[in-house]
């Protein structure tokens, strides 16, 4: 199957693939003077549990906004810290200037700038950036690479091995729901290893070939739209729960390929 967009003339492919570097290099320059800043200020979103906010996320993105305003001001915006306006291209950017600002917060380089480009049927293209290691995951519109340090790979998630054998992540050991949480626990106890905490840095490392599953719940757009992206052009494939499309956030499996997602949903399922 095609990836999405790649049908598109190549000025406009060339224009969004642009768009998106930019994007995540603005977000690099917000975020990283604040990267383990012990004086860095706090605030809390929730009205219970601790839901982080600091000046760099929505230092971040108001600086993507700013590109955006610039480069591509006839298309629609999703953000998770400045909210969504509409467009008239039919195109949207789904930003989440700094995934994982727990891990921010304590200093951890397992956070991320999430940028998306989509449609009315999902990502177009994606990046996941994890600024202070220096990587960047690309996929969509014919591209899936990794640009870092040690310069450039292709991306390509892992091939079907036995759920026996597979590694599993989650952000959280409290996945979602008591009913979710029991849900993922039969998962977890068939899989070799799981690991918490990695927040979208996972999703990169199912892309990478290093992860077969990453299995959450409770997300939101901004969450997964660059994963989705980023993830489907190395070969894998992101769903929810049931194995419909996840573009609207909820319940997620991140899978390095179909037979993997297939008994990863079995045992969700029940």
């Amino acid at each position: 199957m095609p990836q999405p967009g790649t049908g598109m003339p190549p000025e406009d492919r060339d224009s969004l693939i642009a768009t998106a570097h930019a994007l995540a290099d603005a977000a690099r320059a917000a975020t990283l003077p604040h990267f383990r800043d012990s004086a860095l200020s706090v605030d809390s979103k929730g009205q219970g549990d601790f839901d982080p906010v600091t000046e760099a996320d929505r230092g971040a993105e108001a600086a993507m906004r700013a590109v955006l305003a610039e480069r591509r001001p006839e298309d629609g915006i999703l953000g998770e810290e400045l909210g969504q306006c509409d467009g008239q291209s039919g195109l949207t950017w789904v930003l989440d200037p700094i995934d994982g600002t727990r891990g921010f917060l304590a200093g951890t380089p397992t956070w991320g700038v999430l940028v998306a480009v989509s449609d009315a049927n999902g990502p177009v293209y994606g990046i996941i950036d994890q600024p202070y290691i220096g990587e960047r995951f690309c996929g969509g519109l014919g591209e899936a690479h990794l640009d870092g340090p040690h310069g450039r790979r292709a991306l390509r998630s892992r091939a079907a091995r036995p759920l026996d054998e597979a590694i599993l992540f989650t952000t959280f050991p409290e996945v979602g729901t008591a009913d979710e949480e029991r849900a993922f626990r039969r998962l977890s106890g068939k899989a070799r290893l799981t690991r918490y905490g990695m927040d979208c840095y996972a999703y990169a490392l199912v892309a990478l070939g290093q992860v077969d599953l990453v299995v959450e719940a409770g997300l939101h757009p901004y969450d997964i739209h660059a994963p989705i992206a980023v993830i489907e052009a190395a070969g894998g494939l992101v769903t929810d729960w049931q194995g419909r499309p996840v573009h609207g956030g909820g319940q997620v499996i991140a899978a390095a390929n179909a037979q993997v997602h297939a008994a990863a949903l079995a045992l969700l399922a029940g």
